[in-house]
């Protein structure tokens, strides 16, 4: 199916040039030289994507969005400005413009904003649909993204929820594995019963058989009277053994006899007690590494990976990073709250290494501290603008012994990548390993217009 896009602009030329370098990119392309006939054209073909410049005489593109978001809230609309009038396409974002492009407009940067939102619209009606197959519970929603490698998570988690398969849950710290987990349980029959979440690196060694098992009364100093353990407690339903790759060597073959009999045998007891529970487990360590260091029983692993479900870490889902920033602002309570283009690249570039775990944490502390309603680069923590420095530790300057302005030093470094790409600022960009935009706010703010002119 041809994607449509919409172009809205009163004047002619400018028109024309949009026109020509999408339709390069194959799009179908329709034009309105007025606010009124691009609604017209807008309710009569359904474009995909709208573009329309700001300020036209009549209605505005201001009204424009406004018509559109009240016609189809999901459809998305680009904003075209002049440069002194960012602070009303902001405004527009607040109200639900995708992204804005100021004039003059570079064509690589249009044709990468444009690719940008129609992935972000083909993505957002796949992962409805995938939703709607989970039936969406609260849990479920907690799972931000509508990137591919999360949408075949939602997939897998729709065929494998209702069924007895034991499932490993793999990933780095703070990728979401309790979140997976919970949604696997509420798809599934067992949902009625209680959900036991354990974390096994949490509870001391010689503590946690009795913690998973139970004890009898007697059993050891403390142990006062009888207690079940938590496969107990789960009977019916779902136990969650988080980071199961810190069992001692001695509590592996106690755990997989559970599995293979379904039954427990308290602490202390001769007794044993038939479970019947839906075992998910999950680390953030190379399980299959730790197999073959004999470090962690492989009959246990085979046992417990019947169904395996990887989670991937969000530097490689970055555009998910927009939608989970929004998401946690609101979550804090300030969906007003606009980032521009700029913070968002910087935010997207930055690898996480704690994954969403420490994005939300930065977010919300974001808007706890925040003194404005529009973040800027300026505004966000300085680890984020120096993604890379972690990188490496072999020095590739000298610096004085006396020091050096780190200004000074940043400004020489942009220069340099300018003249190492004969002043192509997307390669020098390239070579710094950071989005364009933020070059061109380097750029901006060093005072560096054009490429200097060299002494004779």
């Amino acid at each position: 199916m041809t994607t449509k896009i919409l172009i809205i602009d009163d004047d002619a030329s400018f028109r024309r040039i949009l026109e020509y370098n999408l339709q390069e990119e194959g799009y179908e392309i329709l034009t309105a030289s007025s606010g009124e006939e691009g609604i017209a054209l807008f309710e009569a073909q359904a474009p995909n994507l709208i573009i329309t410049d700001m300020r036209m005489a009549g209605i505005s593109g201001m009204d424009v969005l406004s018509a559109v978001k009240k016609k189809s809230a999901d459809t998305l609309v680009i904003i075209i400005t002049a440069f002194g009038s960012v602070d009303r396409a902001v405004e527009a974002m607040k109200l639900g413009a995708y992204d804005y492009i100021t004039k003059p407009v570079d064509r690589d940067e249009l044709k990468l904003v444009v690719r940008k939102a129609l992935d972000v619209t083909k993505l957002s009606l796949e992962n409805r649909d995938l939703r709607k197959r989970i039936e969406d519970r609260e849990e479920f929603k907690q799972m931000i993204g509508t990137s591919d490698a999360l949408a075949k998570v939602f997939s897998l988690i729709a065929k494998v929820a209702d069924t007895e398969a034991a499932i490993l849950i793999t990933g780095e710290s703070g990728t979401g594995k309790e979140l997976v987990a919970r949604a696997l349980h509420e798809k599934s029959s067992r949902r009625g019963s209680r959900f036991v979440a354990v974390n096994c690196a949490a509870i001391p060694r010689d503590l946690l058989e009795s913690e998973l098992f139970g004890h009898i009364k007697g059993a050891f100093t403390g142990a006062v009277k009888d207690q079940e353990g938590k496969f107990q407690q789960a009977a019916g339903g779902t136990i969650f053994l988080d980071e199961v790759s810190e069992l001692s060597m001695e509590m592996q073959p106690k755990l997989l006899r559970v599995l293979q009999e379904k039954e427990v045998l308290p602490v202390g007891s001769s007794k044993s007690h038939k479970v019947d529970v839906r075992v998910v487990a999950a680390t953030n360590s190379d399980i299959e590494e730790l197999v073959a260091a004999v470090r962690f029983r492989e009959d246990l692993y085979y046992r417990l990976s019947v169904i395996p479900i990887h989670l991937p870490p969000l530097r490689q889902r970055p555009g998910d990073i927009p939608l989970l920033v929004r998401h946690f602002a609101s979550k804090a309570g300030c969906r007003h709250v606009v980032f521009s283009r700029e913070a968002m690249d910087a935010l997207t570039s930055y690898p996480w290494p704690g994954n969403v775990r420490e994005l939300e944490n930065m977010v919300t502390r974001m808007m706890i501290l925040r003194e404005k309603d529009t973040i800027g680069v300026e505004d966000l923590p300085k680890k984020i603008l120096t993604p890379h420095e972690h990188e490496g530790s072999a020095a590739i300057i000298n610096l004085p012994p006396e020091g050096y302005s780190l200004e000074q030093l940043e400004r020489e470094v942009v220069i340099e990548a300018l003249e190492r790409n004969d002043w192509n600022k997307s390669a020098a960009a390239a070579f710094l390993k950071i989005p364009r935009h933020i070059l061109l706010y380097r750029l901006e703010k060093f005072g560096i217009a054009n490429q200097p002119k060299k002494s004779q």
